[in-house]
Order: structure tokens, then C-alpha cells, then sequence
């Protein structure tokens, strides 16, 4: 008797966790982040570029597994020279990425880990100067390009309505055009860090 008792109390228990799961899910994710990303121009011989910025994103949770996400970031960059077929190649610029697309999470009173897969677009001011010997070339093309990000991260939160983003890390690929060597594609790492509310 005692046997069956505690099997039927369990029964309950392991069947209200679900339920108590479903009343900590929000309905809308709100994130202010910091963002870093290591971007590879498509120029031979060229260095990696860091670019610091910052934006957010919204996310409406359909459930506690998945919802839709909208993210908004722009990141601006230092003049750089570097060595480019007997001359030197100087660039400045600012890019700025706008992507949608679901978010899966696991999630857990304290702790959400989730992955991604945002597609979109990204546009870009960005100032070249190839200086060859005597010779000077400028361009300061703007251009609006195809982005994809996909990655994940971890959510640690403090309290019912707000997290910290510890970590999430991204691959990101732009599809810009380079005017000097004809190449479109950036393969990118990404870095967010921040803070998240839920409603």
C-alpha cells in the first residue's frame, strides 16, 4: 500500500513539472547587447577587421521550446592600412545587420540555452583608398547585402523578468561585394553579450 502511495505521489509530481515549466515561460524576450564581430574581408592578403557595436533584439515565444526573433545591430570600425599589390589599402567603415528567424531554447528555472538561425540582410558605408605608387584610387561604396547568422548561447537569469547573456557566439556570413577584387562573401565571428527581459 505504502508502495503504491509513493508511486502515485510521483506520478503527480513528475507530471505537474511540465505544467510548472509552462507557467515560467514568458511571451516576449526583450535583449540590449554589446556585439563584437572578428570580420574577413574578401580582399588576398588582407587582416581581420574588429568591429564594436551594439543593438537588440525581440522575440516572441510561441512556447518554451521555440520562438521568432528579430535582431538589429550596427558596429562601426577604425581606419586601418594595410599592404595591398604594391600599394597600400586604406578602409574605414560601419555595417549594420538586420536578421530574423527562430530561436530553440532549453530552459530551466535559472538557466536557457538556446540556437539560432536568423537570415536577413546587413548594409554597409564603407570608405577604400589604394594608394600605388603615384597613383590614387577612392571609392566610399554603400551596399546592401544577404546576411545569415546561426550559433547560440546561454542566458542566466537573476530573477523572473531579467537575465544576463553571458555568452552567445555566431557565425555570421555577408555576401558583400568587394569593388577591388569582384569577391562576395565574409565568413565572420560573432560575439553578443547582455541583458534580457521577459514579460
Amino acid at each position: 500500500m505504502k508502495r503504491n502511495l509513493v508511486l502515485l505521489i510521483g506520478v503527480v509530481l513528475f507530471a505537474g513539472l511540465p505544467l510548472a515549466a509552462q507557467e515560467q515561460t514568458p511571451k516576449v524576450e526583450v535583449a540590449l547587447n554589446y556585439s563584437y564581430v572578428r570580420f574577413s574581408p574578401s580582399v588576398p592578403n588582407s587582416s581581420n577587421r574588429s568591429l564594436n557595436g551594439g543593438g537588440g533584439d525581440f522575440m516572441y515565444v510561441f512556447n518554451r521550446w521555440w520562438g521568432l526573433k528579430a535582431e538589429l545591430n550596427g558596429y562601426g570600425s577604425q581606419t586601418k592600412q594595410t599592404p595591398f599589390q604594391g600599394g597600400n589599402l586604406t578602409t574605414s567603415g560601419n555595417l549594420f545587420t538586420y536578421l530574423f528567424g527562430p530561436e530553440i531554447t532549453y530552459r530551466t528555472n535559472h538557466v536557457n540555452v538556446f540556437g539560432e538561425v536568423l537570415v536577413g540582410g546587413a548594409h554597409t558605408a564603407t570608405f577604400l583608398k589604394l594608394q600605388q605608387q603615384a597613383q590614387l584610387t577612392g571609392a566610399a561604396p554603400a551596399e546592401n547585402a544577404f546576411s545569415l547568422a546561426t550559433g547560440g548561447g546561454v542566458d542566466i537569469y537573476f530573477s523572473k523578468h531579467v537575465a544576463v547573456r553571458a555568452a552567445q557566439v555566431d557565425y555570421l556570413m555577408t555576401r558583400f561585394t568587394n569593388p577591388l577584387t569582384g569577391q562576395n562573401s565574409q565568413n565572420n565571428f560573432r560575439y553578443q553579450g547582455g541583458i534580457v527581459f521577459a514579460f
